[in-house]
This record gives structure tokens, sequence and C-alpha cells, in this order.
């Protein structure tokens, strides 16, 4: 009986841990949300108030860090349980630094909204959704056990990557064309290099998901 309510214990505390990071990952997903919209819709209060919203985000990453070495401390894991508490204390770094990536875009647009548009945002927006997209399902991936999806979201890095290329090179263009855009153009690139990190650190999610079930590390190895 008492080790069946250790049991129980347990499985709850791994649940906290496990609400706490879907939690996170639905306040950076909309961060990512009210990151692009203030720059596309040129609402430099909503990026101001996605700034200060990074509080919550690092508030967050420290709770659960220290409810999972708590666990860690207490209960003392093996094999499955203790990678998906590693795997917890790893993804709230990377959710972390997706808030941060999302603040960085806010500045950018706060800078950018004072001056005249360089050119309709459009290939950004998409850039966003895929990146968003691919937090998300790295999260629902993690939390369902499911490695297929997990796969799925560091095979669709490539599609962000390829943005974030057509976008540089697009800018390139016009700053060769004409110098005055320089400045602009140059903080819309570093936009752009924003959401290829977000992806980035959604894939470092999805990598860790995999090893998490199958017990195999496989970064580096996904062309």
């Amino acid at each position: 009986m008492e080790r069946e309510h250790f049991s129980k214990q347990f499985d709850n505390e791994l649940n906290q841990i496990r609400e706490r990071l879907l939690e996170m990952g639905g306040k950076v997903e909309v961060m990512i949300t009210n990151a692009m919209k203030s720059l596309v819709e040129r609402d430099t209060e909503l990026a101001e108030r996605t700034i200060a919203f990074d509080h919550e985000i690092n508030t967050l990453e420290m709770v659960i860090d220290e409810k999972c070495l708590e666990v860690l401390a207490r209960r003392q894991p093996a094999a499955r349980d203790l990678r998906f508490i590693t795997l917890a204390l790893k993804i709230v770094t990377d959710l972390e630094r997706i808030g941060d990536q999302c603040a960085n875009i806010c500045k950018r647009a706060r800078e950018l909204n004072q001056e005249p548009s360089l050119k309709p945002y459009i290939d950004l927006p998409r850039m966003s959704q895929a990146a968003s997209d691919m937090v998300k399902e790295a999260l629902d991936a993690f939390v369902h056990g499911d490695d297929a999806l997990a796969i799925k979201v560091c095979e669709d890095d490539q599609c962000v990557d390829e943005l974030n290329e057509q976008i540089q090179r697009e800018l390139l263009t016009f700053m060769m064309a004409d110098p005055k855009t320089i400045s602009r153009a140059m903080k819309i690139i570093q936009v752009s290099k924003c959401l290829e990190r977000i992806a980035d650190h959604a894939t470092n999610i999805a990598e860790m998901v995999i090893f998490m079930i199958k017990g195999k590390d496989i970064r580096h190895t996904i062309a």
C-alpha cells in the first residue's frame, strides 16, 4: 500500500512538471504570435507588452527547474523517468530562449514601426507561423511520446531555413539597389534570424523527445 501511494505521488509530480511545461509552451506560442503581429500591424504598444511578458517565461523556467531538481533529489528516478526529468530541464531552457528571441523581434519591431515600411511583410508571417507550429508540435510530441511527430518537426526546420535564406536574398537586393534601405533591411534580417533560431530551438526539443522515447541521440544526424 505504501509503495502504491509512493508511485501515485511520483506520477502526480511528473504530471505537474508536464502541465507547467505546457503552460510555458502556450505562453511562448502567444509571444511568437504577438511579436509578429506587433511588426506586421505596426503596433508598438503590443511590442512593449510582449517584451514585458518575457518576465513570465523566465519565472516559469525557474519554477519548473526547481520542481525537477526537487524530484531528482527526493525520488532518484531511473530509466525513462530520469530521461523525462532531464529532458524537461533542457526543454525549459529552449523555451526560455524562444521567449528571448520573441523579445528581440519586438525590439526590432519597435524601431521599424518608427520608419516607413520597406516592403509588405509576406514571408516573415509565414516563417513565424511555421516556427510556432514547430514549437507546438514539439511539445505535443513530448506530452504524447510521439516520436513520428518529433521527426516531422526536425524535417520542418528545412522549410524555415529556406524562408530565412529567401528573405535575406531579397533584402540584399534592396540594399544594393538603394543604400538608404540598409538600416531597415538589416533590422528585418535580424527578425528573420530570430525566427530561424526559434525553429532551431523547437528542433532541439524534438530531438530530445526522440532520445526520451528511443534512448537514441539523433542530433546532427537528420539532413
